[in-house]
């Protein structure tokens, strides 16, 4: 038996046995058998892998939604394109990420922008997050890469955490920008601290190669942000109540933070179906974001 090197997704539908998935399956698809892009799952980390469970199974395991965007590659990929793909990308299979929401005492989460030099998706705002580990929990990956990127020292001690939901991403994000190169799921946590966002402020010490840019947006400024839904063309008016600009740190290259100031506007702009992508905030954000606004409701 092979040593197992990374993490990676294992299905199972209708109690079948799990098996790893392929690259070139849709992860949502395959538990809602049509063009659905919602679905509720159970999921577990175990043994250094990542299963996926369908709602019926009955199996233990945390249920929760994972979702697709409505333009995810691999719900139009023709047999014949999928045929091109290079074998090293084939091969692959499907990673699994996490991204941490990391939420104030005073309710503001944190959320980072992509250094420029990225390969992928650079100047896109995000949670802090990166791949899972072998052998360890969503948590302290989550926790790993948060002091990685921002350099918040947080131990599992100190936040209350809860699953969100689970992403199905993929990249390039749309079939108009290419085939598929990178196939992920990415679970997102929600982790709360006792500290303000002022205090968290203060400890950030990012890592320019990795991030640009940090911002503390509120319920507010993430309901117009959501609202920009991707894959739709209209515009997005924002609530007359909202700031024109938000507060941002900037990232300089030796690592010092600047203050600056950042047009909402921007926050809310939608992926372009074509041409260069704009600074934004990406699709699967926008997904863990509106789960953030539903768990502030329900502690109302």
């Amino acid at each position: 038996m092979d040593k197992v090197r990374k993490v990676l997704v294992h299905l199972s539908k209708e109690s079948s046995v799990p098996q790893c998935a392929r690259f070139v399956q849709s992860i949502t698809g395959h538990f809602t058998g049509c063009q659905d892009d919602h679905v509720k799952v159970s999921c577990s980390l175990e043994n250094n892998r990542f299963l996926l469970f369908g709602h019926e199974n009955g199996k233990e395991g945390t249920e929760v939604s994972l979702k697709r965007a409505s333009f995810c590659p691999f719900k139009f990929l023709s047999n014949s394109e999928a045929a091109t793909l290079p074998l090293d990308v084939v091969s692959r299979g499907v990673d699994v990420g996490v991204a941490v929401l990391l939420q104030s005492i005073n309710q503001k989460v944190l959320l980072t922008r992509r250094a420029a030099n990225l390969r992928i998706a650079p100047n896109v705002w995000v949670p802090p997050g990166g791949h899972v580990e072998l052998d360890e929990r969503l948590l302290d990956a989550g926790l790993r890469e948060l002091r990685e990127e921002t350099g918040l020292k947080l131990d599992p001690e100190d936040v209350s955490s809860q699953l969100l939901g689970l992403w199905e991403s993929v990249y390039p994000a749309m079939l108009s920008r290419g085939l598929p190169q990178r196939h992920h799921i990415v679970p997102y946590m929600l982790l709360h601290t006792s500290l303000t966002h002022l205090q968290l402020q203060a400890a950030l010490c990012p890592e320019p190669a990795e991030v640009s840019g940090c911002v503390w947006v509120d319920a507010d400024m993430v309901k117009a942000i959501v609202s920009a839904v991707d894959g739709e063309g209209d515009s997005v008016a924002l609530p007359a109540n909202l700031p024109k600009t938000v507060r941002v740190s900037e990232v300089c290259p030796e690592g010092r933070l600047s203050e600056s100031v950042l047009p909402l506007s921007i926050l809310c702009n939608r992926a372009p179906v074509e041409g260069e992508d704009v600074e934004r905030v990406s699709t699967g954000t926008k997904f863990a974001l509106e789960l953030w606004l539903k768990t502030l409701e329900s502690q109302k």
